[in-house]
């Protein structure tokens, strides 16, 4: 992994057996991030993608081990109890241009990955919704 900043803006590329989820929180800690959203594209061969079902307020997580094509990442970067918080959804596109999606939980990539974050101003918490189930923002 290799990261360079522009002003406010992260621009990272990962490498081959990479975990994106790992890799970036390295870099936001580094560079102490506070508050940011997150874009990428790229390619994987294995990822585990989560479902939030309202009813139950529980995840299901779908795991995939095939090549994959990183269609969108999108998400932020925010902070929960003074802990840098990250939540990102991918879609990602088979050989057969199928496209799977959801809650990011791993991904390991294949190829190389390409990672966007733009740091805003200013920060944001999050705190556990009982009501919901979820960790919701918190401003």
């Amino acid at each position: 992994m290799e990261y360079k900043r522009f002003g406010n803006t992260l621009l990272i590329r990962l490498d081959p057996g990479d975990e994106l989820l790992a890799e970036l929180k390295t870099v936001c800690e580094a560079e102490h991030a506070t508050f940011g959203t997150v874009s990428g594209l790229g390619a994987v061969n294995h990822v585990v993608l989560g479902l939030f079902d309202p009813a139950t307020k529980q995840y299901t997580a779908n795991t995939f081990d095939k090549n994959f094509e990183i269609v969108s990442i999108a998400g932020n970067v925010t902070r929960m109890d003074g802990q840098l918080y990250l939540h990102l959804h991918m879609a990602v596109a088979d050989a057969e241009a199928r496209v799977v999606g959801g809650h990011l939980n791993e991904a390991a990539v294949s190829a190389t990955a390409e990672l966007v974050v733009n740091l805003l101003d200013g920060e944001t918490d999050r705190a556990f919704s009982d009501a919901i189930g979820l960790n919701l923002l918190k401003f």
